[in-house]
Order: structure tokens, then C-alpha cells, then sequence
């Protein structure tokens, strides 16, 4: 084939069936690890690949994460707009990124999240048993009893949402994150999100409280290094930014173990044991916001052997640098009793922009599997593995809805 007639691959990827990974990205770790794509609308992109070109692209301050800049790549309209919006710390270089991650910081530290863990486990608790009253005989969606209402529950504790607010946030929450409400309604959710939160900021600016957002408030807004905006942009982030994630991972989670029964025996006997293996594993195996790593170089520079020019766009697909047959041994296998080296998989992002929220989702995750066949011995689905309703093929991968028994 000639040089001219040459035409990059169109991308995001599909996914072939359910989560298995787009096949493109096997190919291209083996024979192109730094190529070219065409974006939605024409533009090209570098797509890189493999885990050790990712690490690098994700620690290198010669590329940005300001979506504001030209070249920056943006995998859809909607994705195009909202890169007008004002940014928060995610969509920051250095030094704005750390001074805006580092108000939040504190409330999202391992020792933090380890004392909420209690809190955490209620939350699981209370969710199950409720389902158990209501019995399990019949069919029960588990996306709306039980995933989708435990990371929010949980994060609008982090920020302050009062208790008798929790239906009609989580309820704007799916709106706008479950890919099947039109464009309109989604937008007009996250709209209503937004006015909630800029109604808690009021609130909590004249009576604080021991939360998120009065933390902001006391010590950013009134002090005017931020703005009244500035803090309901932030607020909002850590409301979504992790919560359509979480969500799939508990989906996805479910089905995975039950496709494993050896490891969902394990995990049954000794839970507190297994959960953490199991969640480690999981985020490798399945990298639920995988379409989210995206940068511009602000200069030329090289990677893996490959010159790109100021001004051109990168993505690192997380999702294939999970699968890197370099990095891990037989990838494509779920085993969460994998011996781990030193070798990190990149489910939570690598570098300055990892995931802020990272010890919250793994003690949510690992105290949601600890629990869930404690409660539920006998929960398996209500459908056969190839009737589950996946996320559409060239999406982050996730779960729609998941009816079981138990």
C-alpha cells in the first residue's frame, strides 16, 4: 500500500462484545505502539498504547491537560463544549493544578478515607438489607438498588449533602450518566446539579459544618482565593467525576466474579482477605474510564520513537496499557490471585493527575465485595452473561442495568 493512501483508524475503538477490550489496541501494541487516529470530527491524534510510553506521556510537563489549548483532543461535540467551560484542578498544569488538587487533598488521604470506612459499610449494609426485605426471588436491578446508590451516598457525605436530598440528586446523577437520556436531558441534569450545589455553597457560607464544601468555603472563598464559581466547579467535580466510574466497577465487578466461580469461593470464605486482591485486579482488568487521558504538547517532543509536534494531541489508552503482554503475564485473564511485582496497572491515572479520589473508590469497591456474597450467598444474575446490556461499543466500557436474584 502506498504512503498516499494511507488513512488512520477512526477512534475511540469498538469494543468487539461486552467489556473485552477493542482488538485494535492488541494489534497496535505489537506492531505500532505510537500512531496516528482520526478523531470524530477529522482532526488526528497520536493514540499511545503501551504501559511504560504511558507513564511517560503522564509525567512529562511538556504536554498539557488544558483543554483550552488548539490540538487538544476531544472525543465528541459534547466534549468540545465542555472544554469551554472554566476548569478545575483535572483540567490544570502546574503549579494552578496542585495548588487547586491540594484544598481538596486532605479530605481524600488514606488515613481520612480509613475513618470513614464505617460510614462506608453502613451505607453497604443498609443498602442490602433493604433488598433482602424486599426479597430476591423475583428479579431486582442492581444497578438501581444497590451500585448506583453507594458511591453517591457516600460522596455527598464527603461534601455535605443533606440526608433528605439524596433522592433527588442521585436521580439528576443517572440522568446525566446513563447514556441513554438524550443530549437535552442530561444537559438540563447537570444544570440542575450545578444550581443544587451552588445553593449548598450559600448555605454552608453562612452556617459551616464539617464537610467538603465548608472546608472550601472557609478556607478558599471567604479568604477570596477562589471564587463563589470556582467552588461549585470543584464541588461538582468530585460529585460526577468518579461516580458514573464507580457505578460500572460494581457492575462490571459482579459479573466478572461471578464468571469466576473458583475466586467467588474464595472470596465468599474469606472476604477481607480476597476484596483487595479482587479490586486491585479488577481495575486492571477492567478500566472503566479508560478514554479519559488525553494531552497536547506544548512543544516537540519524542515518544516511543515517534516526533510529535507542538500543537498535536495524545491519548494514552489506559485500557491497553492494562492489557501490555510487557507488563503483565496472560493480561487477558482475570486472576486476582496474580503475583504483583512492582508493576502498577493504571486505573486511577498515573503521575501528578492521578485519581485524587483513589482511596475512597478502593475502600468503597473493596468493602462493597467483602460484603456483598456475606449478605447475598446465593446472588447470581437474573439473565444469561451475553444478555447483560453493556455501555455502546465505542463508549467507556460500563453496565446499563443488571437484574439478579438471590
Amino acid at each position: 500500500m502506498s504512503a498516499s493512501t494511507w488513512s488512520p483508524p477512526k477512534f475511540p475503538f469498538a469494543r468487539p462484545e461486552g467489556a473485552v477490550p477493542a482488538l485494535e489496541y492488541a494489534r497496535l501494541r505489537a506492531s505500532d505502539p505510537v500512531s496516528q487516529v482520526e478523531l470524530w470530527d477529522g482532526s488526528l491524534a497520536w493514540l499511545v498504547i503501551k504501559h511504560k510510553d504511558m507513564c511517560s506521556v503522564l509525567t512529562d510537563n511538556r504536554l498539557s491537560k488544558e483543554r483550552t489549548r488548539p490540538g487538544f483532543p476531544e472525543l465528541s461535540a459534547g466534549g468540545k463544549l465542555a472544554a469551554k467551560n472554566k476548569p478545575t484542578f483535572v483540567d490544570m498544569d502546574p503549579p494552578a493544578h496542585m495548588q487547586q488538587r491540594s484544598m481538596v487533598e486532605s479530605l481524600f488521604t488514606k488515613a481520612h478515607i480509613d475513618s470513614m470506612r464505617p460510614q462506608i459499610q453502613k451505607t453497604v449494609d443498609s443498602l442490602l438489607d433493604e433488598m433482602i426485605k424486599r426479597g430476591g426471588s423475583e428479579p431486582v436491578d442492581l444497578v438501581e438498588k444497590f451500585a448506583l446508590p453507594v458511591p453517591s451516598y457516600t460522596i455527598y457525605s464527603v461534601l455535605g449533602v443533606p440526608l433528605s436530598d439524596l433522592p433527588t440528586l442521585t436521580n439528576f446523577a443517572a440522568i446525566r450518566s446513563n447514556g441513554s437520556a438524550t443530549a437535552t436531558e442530561a444537559s438540563n441534569a447537570n444544570d440542575e446539579l450545578l444550581k443544587y450545589m451552588a445553593g449548598l455553597v450559600d448555605k454552608r457560607l453562612s452556617a459551616p459544618k464539617e464537610d467538603l464544601i465548608s472546608l472550601l468555603v472557609s478556607e478558599q472563598l471567604k479568604p477570596g482565593h477562589l471564587t463563589k464559581d470556582d467552588v461549585v466547579q470543584i464541588a461538582f467535580l468530585l460529585l460526577v467525576a468518579g461516580n458514573a466510574t464507580m457505578v460500572n466497577m460494581i457492575n462490571l465487578g459482579v459479573v466478572t466474579i461471578l464468571q469466576n466461580p473458583d475466586q467467588l469461593e474464595d472470596m465468599k470464605k474469606e472476604p477481607l482477605e480476597w476484596a483487595p486482591k479482587f479490586v486491585e485486579e479488577l481495575c486492571r482488568y477492567h478500566t472503566a474510564s479508560a478514554l479519559a487521558t488525553k494531552r497536547v504538547a506544548k512543544e516537540d517532543v519524542v515518544i516511543g520513537g515517534k516526533a510529535i509536534k507542538k500543537g498535536e494531541g495524545i491519548i494514552a489508552a489506559t485500557q491497553s496499557g492494562n492489557r501490555d503482554e510487557d507488563v503483565f503475564l496472560d493480561p487477558d485473564v482475570f486472576d486476582m490471585k496474580r503475583a504483583r511485582g512492582k508493576e502498577e496497572a493504571l486505573g486511577y491515572g498515573w503521575g501528578e493527575h492521578r485519581c485524587v479520589a483513589e482511596w475512597l473508590a478502593r475502600a468503597e469497591l473493596e468493602i462493597v465485595f467483602a460484603t456483598l456474597w456475606q449478605k447475598l450467598p446465593k446472588l447470581k444474575l437474573a439473565i444469561p452473561f451475553e444478555k447483560v446490556k453493556y455501555s455502546p461499543p465505542t463508549k467507556d466500557v460500563g453496565i446499563i442495568d443488571l437484574p439478579v436474584v438471590f
